[in-house]
């Protein structure tokens, strides 16, 4: 008699994502930020939520980090940037390092659709057009400036000009993650950027 009973998968090596010292709390909020704004840009393009986010940690057998939307919008309001209503927690490697797989599962998921928008943003700054005359490119910018002026604080610090720079910068790093060992390059990435 065989079993139908599906095996999970072996917990995640974090050996392709080495930690060679910790981050300082400045790092690792920035870190943070990083990740929640990486999260903001895929949501915004592909139109995804929480329950995708949840479908991939599962995918990638991360459910014993990332459980359900409680423990997603926890890890996600552990962004300093966030509005929050005592949210907040600690981020700790595991939970980051996850938070990476499930970015570059999720951007290989949609990575025709990154390919695209990325595409049509070099088309148009060869034409010296505007990104957001486009109904793709336009959607995102929206979505992504709405999204962002919802959930972050001191948005009226931000311009709308540094913001969609912003939203283009992060559609660009997508595409680098979503591609052969972007877990990686993203995990380098976040730990650079935050010295």
């Amino acid at each position: 008699m065989t079993s139908t009973v599906k095996m999970p998968s072996p917990t995640p090596q974090w050996s392709d994502l080495p930690l060679t010292s910790a981050p300082d709390l400045v790092q690792w909020d920035n870190i943070k930020a990083q990740l929640d704004l990486v999260l903001l840009a895929i949501e915004a393009l592909a139109g995804i939520g929480s329950e995708a986010m949840l479908q991939a940690a599962a995918e990638l057998n991360l459910e014993s980090t990332i459980a359900d939307r409680v423990a997603l919008w926890r890890l996600r309001q552990s962004n300093p940037m966030r509005k929050s209503s005592g949210g907040r927690k600690k981020l700790d490697v595991e939970e980051a390092r996850s938070l990476v797989l499930i970015v570059c599962h999720l951007a290989k998921q949609h990575q025709e659709l990154i390919r695209r928008a990325v595409a049509l943003l070099e088309q148009l700054a060869e034409q010296n057009k505007e990104p957001h005359r486009t109904a793709l490119l336009g959607d995102y910018l929206d979505a992504f400036s709405n999204t962002y002026s919802d959930r972050m604080e001191e948005v009226e610090d931000v311009s709308p000009e540094q913001l969609n720079g912003l939203a283009l910068k992060l559609l660009i790093d997508l595409l680098f993650y979503s591609g052969p060992n972007g877990h990686r390059r993203f995990w380098l990435a976040l730990l650079d950027r935050a010295r």
